[in-house]
C-alpha cells in the first residue's frame, strides 16, 4: 500500500516515521484510526493540522472524518499543552468538597476555560471526572502529580511556583 508523503518530506524528522511504523502495524486500517491519533499525539504532543492531514492520507479516510474523531473524544488536543498542566477533578467526592469552586478559581487566575492554555503558554487547564483519590478530596492533578485536600490557597500557590520558576528563567 502507498503511504502518503511526509508533509515535512523531511527524512530526518523520526516522528513520522515512527507514525508511519503505527499505520503499517494497524494495516492502514480505518478502523484503527483512534489508536493511530493516540501515537501520533504521543509523538508530536497535539495532533496539529497537517499530522491530521498525513493520517487522513494514510489511511485513505476524508479530513472531516479524522479531524471529527480528534475533536470528539477529550483526550486529544488540537494545540499544544503549556508548560505545566493543572487537571481539577470532578468526581462527586472532589465535588462535594469544594472542586467546582478551585476550578473556578484557577480559570480567573489564569484568563481560560478548561481544556484551555493560558495566554503565556505557561499553564493547561483541564477537569477530569474521577481520579480515584476520593479519600483525599478534593484533588487536583499538578504536572501529572496528585495532590489531595487542596484549597484556593495551595491552588494559587502552586501557581504562584510555576510564574516564579519560570521568571528565572528568562
Amino acid at each position: 500500500m502507498a503511504v502518503a508523503s511526509s508533509p515535512r518530506n523531511c527524512p530526518t524528522d523520526q516522528r513520522y516515521r515512527r507514525l508511519d511504523l503505527a499505520l503499517k502495524r494497524n494495516g492502514y486500517q480505518p478502523d484503527a484510526l483512534i489508536e493511530i491519533l493516540h501515537e501520533a499525539q504521543d509523538l508530536f504532543g497535539f495532533l496539529e493540522p497537517e499530522v491530521l492531514t498525513y493520517v487522513a492520507q494514510s489511511l485513505k479516510q476524508p479530513l472531516s472524518r479524522v479531524y471529527g474523531v480528534a475533536t470528539f473524544y477529550h483526550l486529544f488536543r488540537l494545540k499544544p499543552n503549556g508548560r505545566h498542566t493543572c487537571s481539577v477533578c470532578l468526581g462527586t467526592a472532589c465535588y462535594v468538597k469544594g472542586s467546582q469552586a478551585l476550578l473556578d478559581r484557577m480559570s480567573a487566575e489564569l484568563g481560560v476555560k478548561d481544556g484551555q492554555t493560558s495566554a503565556d503558554g505557561l499553564v493547561s487547564l483541564s477537569t477530569v471526572r474521577c481520579i480515584g483519590a476520593c479519600g483525599i478530596a478534593p484533588a487536583v492533578v499538578y504536572d501529572g502529580e496528585i495532590a489531595g485536600r487542596q484549597d484556593e490557597a495551595q491552588l494559587i500557590a502552586h501557581l504562584q511556583q510555576w510564574r516564579e520558576a519560570t521568571d528565572g528563567l528568562g
